[in-house]
């Protein structure tokens, strides 16, 4: 059933107890917190909005005068004074000239305000997306950090295109009021009591739609999610013919949507209703009071036209004063639903020891770590791997190796434990000096949508010989001719364009490209052939001074380990070289296990 004003009403009150008065609290501040980003372009908008009032009031003294001293003259004599006629025309002239350069100035400096601020929240927003930590990642969908660089930004600014105006009938309806007064006091009081109704017409709505204009915002943001996961998993969806649910849970979110922008809808209607109709009330009004104080000489003809042009005058922007209150709740939902992201404290860039310049030694101290406080991960983890030293670390799915790559490399805190490289403890590393030794490559590999060299050198600063050098290593070499542009091949969305083992291999230079004391390899090449894959590793022994962890499913990969450690459910199982461990049944059964499946 379609909802109705009512209904829409009722949700409103159930959603949000705040009143009319907080929502105008809420809006002053995110409006003043834009502001306050830009003050400039917003100030010169305003200038031109007080201008553009002036203008406008001094339109209808213009329009009033020449019906007095120029109509009427013209009707009953049939002559007008030709100094008159000049001063006239250039009065004209003058007070359309100032009107424009007012809209002019308020439209151009309210936009380029509106458009510093989207700029400036994106900014924000993608300096906390980067300094949040992993974990706050794991839990937040990249749907919903899209609707608010995108669509929150947006909604939220719009708020800055009314305010300039809104702030300008402050002016305009100073001005007006010395004018209405000085034609005739009685015709200012019918006049300027439309003015008030219409504002009391606007709270009331300002308060009624803010709940569903929350939900609107809200449900951009699943849109949003919805499409980001069935693009993004488009092969799945396709693989496993999955196309009509991942439609089906699209249009459900877009049927959503569109209810709460149809509730929206219903409230604005009835809003705009009234704010159309009192005006044409206070038209009659003025026009019925005006004719008859005509009738007693204490006004003129064109005092009459002036009042009536004035009231003309005085409407648009008490109507753009109900749209900024229109624009207020959808921009403070908006603004709250970026507040996820923006009130998060971004940790500060840590500093600290720096790492020697050479092979790196790690020492893991009964580390343990878990996602949730009663499923460990890893549960007191002690080892410790000589500088130099090829570690591989070997376990069923589940056992935590993954995990474990990812706290050595500092991208999670350990739940308990410490965890030492190069003789310093991982916390007291400089995050810089960290990041520039400290190499992690994922099974999955991720390629931008640019060149072969601009994925491998990220920063553009590596020098030819060191390219050449990676492309080596990683044994790119063999495929870079088959590419139409070499190094400078577009590669496409995710690298696309290359197959699983191609991009493992381009990632692995991206790594190695920084010339890492400390390699993180989490079967970084799973997907490449075997053979090529023994060849990559022995390349790494031989042309890099640096200590080497390899999370390997593949026994010619842990052969060439020179020590295995063996996790099982998260904890060491068992440590040594690979012909020590098959003593173990459970490592031999895992090992002989993988045997079977690479042949």
């Amino acid at each position: 059933m379609r909802p109705t004003f009512c209904h829409a009403v009722l949700v409103t009150v159930d959603l949000s107890e705040r009143s009319d008065a907080s929502m105008l609290r809420r809006g002053y501040r995110v409006a003043a917190e834009m502001v306050r980003a830009h003050p400039g372009p917003f100030s010169v908008s305003v200038v031109g909005a007080a201008v553009f009032a002036g203008g406008s009031v001094l339109s209808t003294v213009v329009l009033g005068r020449l019906v007095d001293d120029v109509v009427l003259p013209t009707f009953e004599t049939d002559q007008v004074d030709s100094t008159t006629l000049v001063w006239a025309a250039v009065a004209v002239m003058g007070v359309t000239i100032g009107r424009s350069l007012g809209v002019v100035t308020r439209r151009y400096f309210a936009g380029m305000t509106s458009e510093r601020n989207q700029m400036t929240y994106r900014q924000r927003l993608v300096d906390r997306y980067l300094g949040m930590p992993l974990s706050w990642h794991r839990q937040t969908s990249a749907g919903r950090l899209l609707a608010h660089a995108e669509s929150d930004t947006e909604v939220t600014t719009t708020l800055l295109h009314p305010l300039p105006f809104s702030l300008g009938v402050g002016f305009l309806a100073i001005f007006s009021a010395i004018a209405l007064f000085a034609v005739d006091w009685i015709i200012a009081v019918v006049a300027l009591t439309v003015f008030p109704a219409m504002i009391v017409t606007s709270r009331i709505y300002s308060r009624h739609v803010e709940g569903p204009a929350m939900e609107v915002q809200a449900g951009v943001g699943r849109i949003s999610s919805i499409a980001h996961e069935s693009f993004d998993g488009a092969l799945i969806v396709k693989t496993l013919g999955r196309s009509s649910e991942e439609s089906e849970r699209f249009d459900q979110a877009v049927a959503t949507l569109r209810s709460r922008r149809v509730d929206v809808g219903y409230i604005r209607a009835i809003f705009q209703a009234f704010t159309e109709g009192l005006p044409a009330i206070g038209m009659v009004a003025v026009v019925i009071v005006g004719a008859r104080r005509i009738g007693s000489g204490d006004m003129t003809q064109g005092d009459l036209v002036q009042v009536i042009s004035l009231f003309n005058v005085l409407i648009p922007p008490i109507r753009v004063f109900g749209f900024l209150l229109e624009s207020l709740p959808p921009s403070v939902a908006a603004r709250d639903r970026m507040e996820f992201v923006l009130g998060e404290d971004v940790p500060s860039p840590q500093t600290g020891a720096l790492l020697p310049n050479n092979a790196l030694g790690v020492e893991l101290d009964s580390v343990s770590f878990s996602y949730e406080p009663t499923s460990p991960i890893l549960d007191d983890v002690s080892a410790s791997v000589a500088p130099g030293e090829v570690v591989a670390i070997v376990g069923s799915t589940g056992a935590g190796k993954s995990t474990l790559a990812t706290l050595l490399a500092g991208l999670m805190p350990t739940t308990n434990g410490g965890i030492t490289i190069g003789g310093f403890a991982l916390d007291e590393i400089d995050e810089t000096s960290l990041v520039d030794n400290v190499s992690l490559v994922f099974q999955e590999s991720f390629l931008f949508a640019d060149t072969l060299r601009a994925n491998i050198d990220l920063d553009e600063s590596a020098a030819p010989d060191d390219i050449e050098s990676v492309l080596e290593t990683a044994l790119i070499n063999r495929f870079i001719d088959d590419l139409p542009h070499g190094l400078d091949t577009i590669l496409g969305e995710r690298g696309v364009t290359l197959s699983g083992g191609q991009r493992q291999r381009v990632a692995l230079a991206r790594a190695l490209i920084r010339k890492p004391r400390l390699l993180l390899l989490d079967d970084a090449t799973s997907a490449v052939d075997a053979v090529v894959e023994q060849e990559i590793l022995a390349r790494l022994r031989t042309d890099l001074n640096t200590t080497t962890i390899i999370v390997a499913q593949r026994l010619s990969t842990i052969e060439l380990a020179d020590r295995v450690l063996y996790l099982s459910d998260g904890r060491i199982a068992g440590q040594g070289s690979h012909s020590d461990l098959m003593e173990n049944d459970d490592y031999r059964s895992l090992v002989s296990a993988y045997e079977e499946a690479s042949r």
